[in-house]
């Protein structure tokens, strides 16, 4: 199959990182693999040191997993503690029966199945994963719609994000910010069109847009946008013609501000950031406690578990406005050293990315990395008062299980990202494009 010669290279600024480069690869066999087993052979395992795991061996340089678990094991720890002194501050104030370690026991849960899904994601590896977006997709689709059937899909504050599956609970969105690059990439893959036709390109952005109009339905206003950014992220990345997208994006906008003017949803929040002493009993509420809390703090805080807004003057404050009750209890040079440990992770994010030479990994490895720092500044911008409330969380910071879960699986996809990068050219084309 002729390989368009705008789809060469993926004709991003990164060149070096080219998906498609036909005339040094050879055609693949018939077989429906992208990757084969040989290809897949880490070639930098006689300078790895092994370590045991779960009774298999893993085989990684130290100087990877060290440097880039640290700082998440760090945030993961913190928070632990954080959550178990806002959580319990407020079961004490409110008398409930609950116990004070239900938070902490909930997240140490969630925690030992995020190892688990982070080690599974290395075992397996971004190749498998890459190699099943379609199936993913449908997955992750399926998982959404189940969000809204009565029985299973549960409904928190007038929105339904989440699945019941015991005494736990997943929210199938969190998974989709991680694998939406991956699902957009294959596309790219298998369909050398979306170059040369805007209806292709159109009609497959259509079928990527299917989740994120769900998302929007739940409502979850702040995690579909941030899977537009992160699509309009790959579409630059990947050297889509900006004939193709620039109107369409330019309608998708106007169509956003007309759904927002007209969701009482959207507009509740806007109002809450804009005025918050005008609803201070209802939506304004939070961020308007949450900057009282930040500004407590002071230059050094009021000390270790001696806030007053975790009394329930900051409800749910585990969640997303965890940040606010650490800058209350350790001020603003608490909260700038949160901040670095997050520039470290950032950091070694972009180490790992910037070290892979294939294509793939290469931008889905940017994806993360978009992911994790934009978060982080989201929240951290909206516990500052900075900006409307939007629902995402502090990564690995905060309380939420299918967050620590996704992000976790993300870190073990990265930690594979970087084992194959001296692998060498692993890519190929396919023998003949076919359909999502």
């Amino acid at each position: 199959m002729e390989i368009p010669k705008q789809a060469k290279g993926l004709v991003f600024p990164f060149a070096e990182h080219a998906i498609f480069d036909p005339e040094k690869t050879a055609p693949m066999s018939n077989s429906r693999h992208v990757f084969s087993k040989s290809n897949l052979t880490c070639l930098r395992k006689a300078k790895s040191q092994s370590f045991c795991l779960f009774g298999y061996r893993v085989c990684a340089t130290r100087s990877t997993i060290a440097p880039l678990l640290f700082p998440v094991l760090l945030l993961y720890i913190t928070g632990l503690i954080m959550i178990f002194d806002a959580s319990s501050g407020e079961i004490m104030d409110i008398a409930s029966g609950k116990s004070q370690f239900s938070g902490v026991f909930r997240q140490l849960a969630y925690g030992f199945v995020a190892i688990i899904a982070a080690f599974a994601a290395y075992k397996i590896g971004w190749q498998r994963f890459f190699e099943n977006a379609p199936y993913l997709f449908a997955g992750i689709l399926f998982l959404l719609l189940l969000v809204f059937v009565p029985g299973i899909g549960i409904c928190v504050n007038g929105s339904r994000r989440w699945i019941a599956i015991s005494s736990f609970s997943l929210q199938p969105s969190e998974f989709l910010k991680i694998f939406i690059p991956a699902f957009f990439l294959y596309g790219c893959w298998i369909r050398p069109s979306l170059y040369t036709s805007i209806k292709e390109f159109l009609l497959f952005i259509s079928i990527l847009g299917l989740p994120v109009l769900l998302i929007l339905v739940e409502p979850n206003n702040g995690t579909a946008g941030v899977i537009v950014l992160l699509l309009g992220l790959m579409v630059i990345l990947c050297g889509i013609p900006a004939r193709f997208w620039i109107l369409p994006l330019f309608i998708a906008l106007v169509g956003l501000g007309v759904f927002a003017a007209s969701s009482t949803y959207v507009r509740g929040r806007l109002s809450s950031y804009l005025n918050p002493e005008q609803d201070i009993k209802g939506k304004g509420h939070q961020p308007y406690q949450a900057k009282i809390a930040a500004g407590s703090g002071g230059v050094f805080g009021k000390g270790p578990a001696k806030s007053m807004q975790k009394l329930s003057y900051l409800p749910e404050a585990q969640n997303d406005y965890i940040a606010a009750i650490f800058a209350e209890e350790f001020g603003f040079m608490g909260t700038t050293m949160l901040i670095g440990v997050y520039l470290w992770l950032f950091y070694e994010v972009w180490k790992i990315v910037s070290e892979v030479k294939e294509g793939v990994p290469f931008l889905w490895g940017l994806g993360i990395l978009f992911l994790f720092s934009f978060q982080a500044f989201m929240n951290l911008g909206v516990v500052s008062g900075l900006l409307p409330s939007t629902g995402l969380n502090l990564p690995f910071f905060s309380q939420g299980g299918s967050s620590l879960v996704a992000n976790s699986l993300s870190i073990g996809l990265l930690l594979r990202m970087r084992e194959n990068s001296g692998a060498g050219a692993v890519t190929r084309k396919l023998s003949e494009a076919k359909a999502l």
